[in-house]
């Protein structure tokens, strides 16, 4: 799967949890960038990106996580050879 794959599913993922099909995200994205991406909105897409992707993040990286790109790079990493 590629970063943009990945971008996309997640810029979807966003999108429906906030209420905005305008939501493209990038991998330099931070949550301050997008409208009304707070914190519990934050929880709830890290854990919509777990179901999705089938992946479980810790709570050290979770919190690390400083763009858009962090994450990608770490799913893509759990997906290993998937």
């Amino acid at each position: 799967m590629s970063d943009q794959e990945i971008l996309d599913a997640f810029s979807r993922i966003l999108g429906d949890l906030l209420l905005n099909d305008s939501i493209a995200l990038t991998m330099s994205t931070r949550r301050d960038d997008v409208v009304n991406w707070d914190s519990l909105a934050y929880i709830n897409f890290i854990v919509a990106v777990e179901t999705e992707f089938d992946v479980r993040f810790g709570v050290g990286e979770v919190e690390s996580f400083d763009s858009v790109g962090a994450i990608v790079q770490r799913t893509r990493a759990l997906l290993g050879d998937r």
